[in-house]
């Protein structure tokens, strides 16, 4: 049974856990390095959410330049990986002529 009060009870609490891992987790995969998880965990909570909202902000920021590059990128242009993330083997074997000759 939860409390009859403001809080967290058995239900909340996990959830609660959850986002906080997840919260520290991203911090630290997506900080490549500049934060160690105690570190994280040990923030004041008003710092790490502003930590975890500024890196949420570049990475947004980041893959929509990559999105508008990608889109304003020449039809003609070929490129090695196919946008859905599987080799252009024509391209590839195009690409890689000019080092087979060397070995």
């Amino acid at each position: 049974m939860g409390l009859a009060f403001f809080g967290l009870n058995s239900e909340t609490s996990n959830q609660y856990k959850l986002n906080l891992f997840t919260e520290i987790h991203e911090i630290v995969f997506y900080g490549r390095g500049g934060y160690t998880w105690g570190d994280v965990y040990n923030l004041p909570m008003w710092l790490r959410n502003y930590t975890y909202k500024k890196i949420k902000e570049h990475y947004e920021k980041e893959a929509e330049i990559a999105k508008n590059a990608s889109s304003n990128s020449n039809p003609n242009q070929t490129t090695l990986i196919k946008p859905d993330g599987t080799i252009n083997k024509p391209a590839f074997t195009q690409a890689s002529q000019p080092y087979k000759s060397k070995l």
